[in-house]
């Protein structure tokens, strides 16, 4: 058996676990597009060294792409506009109990899904809401 395979690994994963915690604690389903780019960057990169790449220097790249995250939210929270041009914005898809068909084409979003959403919450008719928009991070928010 090869044990610098083995301790390779475990650094992997040690190195990754960590990195991946500077990078924030989201689900996927939660993250912005910067934040999912670099996470399957990140993802792809680690088992780099497996396949004959230097263990550091994948280390250090990865290391490269949570600091550009980290640079790409602290930019998107202290300039105006940044935030909806890298992460985009929250886009209304009910209005006053009405679905705003155009939103939700633009959105792909079939009425479909979004009344399975809304039944995911316990509601079955959309007349019952008064607002909802769907979030930049794909999260469906209502009142």
């Amino acid at each position: 058996m090869n044990f610098n395979l083995i301790w390779q690994t475990v650094l992997i994963f040690i190195v990754a676990t960590i990195l991946l915690r500077i990078g924030g604690r989201k689900t996927i389903s939660q993250m912005t597009v910067p934040q999912t780019v670099i996470m399957i960057g990140i993802g792809t990169l680690l088992i780099q060294p497996v396949t004959g790449k230097g263990l550091w220097t994948t280390f250090g790249i990865a290391a490269i792409l949570v600091l550009s995250l980290i640079i790409t939210e602290y930019i998107q929270l202290k300039i105006d506009g940044a935030e909806t041009l890298i992460s985009g914005k929250a886009v209304p898809v009910i209005e006053n109990g009405v679905i705003i068909e155009k939103n939700l084409r633009r959105l792909r979003l079939p009425v479909d899904k979004l009344e399975e959403r809304l039944r995911q919450f316990g509601i079955t008719k959309i007349s019952d809401v008064q607002y909802a928009t769907l979030e930049s991070n794909g999260q469906l928010g209502y009142t």
